[in-house]
């Protein structure tokens, strides 16, 4: 069978897999999720596996360039803060996309910004950035009071 999507625990779109006959024709197919090997169908799957290296070769490239412009950056992010450095609310992801959007001129999804708690105290502090698997970058983000 030719998967047409991604099934979980048996192959990605496009991979030619081998089932049992009563799986392929009592689940797979009524659910539109293979089809049978034809000649001319290996042709589509090989097209499709063909576009999906293409397209993640690129997506690595882009996610490399931008940890390089990532490297060694310090992101300034400003919060209401109270005696001894403390913040009244805290810094999270989402503030820290918002700011690296703003100096990139380019979204960033807050999801792959790795902050284990978020931050409640002004200071400086090393946040990972998770751009593509195993592309990483790591940035400082500068906490400072908020002038008022």
């Amino acid at each position: 069978m030719i998967l047409r999507e991604d099934v979980k625990g048996l192959g990605k779109k496009g991979d030619v897999v081998d089932v049992s006959e009563g799986y392929g024709r009592n689940y797979l197919i009524p659910r539109n999720l293979a089809v049978p090997v034809t000649e001319g169908k290996i042709r589509e799957a090989n097209l499709i596996q063909e576009s999906r290296a293409k397209k993640e070769a690129r997506e690595k490239k882009n996610a490399e360039e931008l940890a390089a412009r990532l490297k060694g950056m310090t992101v300034t992010v400003a919060g209401r803060a109270g005696e001894g450095g403390r913040l009244y609310g805290a810094i999270t992801s989402r503030d820290i996309a918002a700011e690296l959007e703003a100096v990139l001129h380019k979204p960033l999804d807050r999801r792959k910004i790795e902050l284990p708690e978020p931050i409640k105290t002004l200071g400086t502090y090393p946040v990972g950035i998770r751009l593509y698997p195993g592309v990483n970058a790591e940035i400082k983000v500068q906490v400072i009071a908020e002038q008022k």
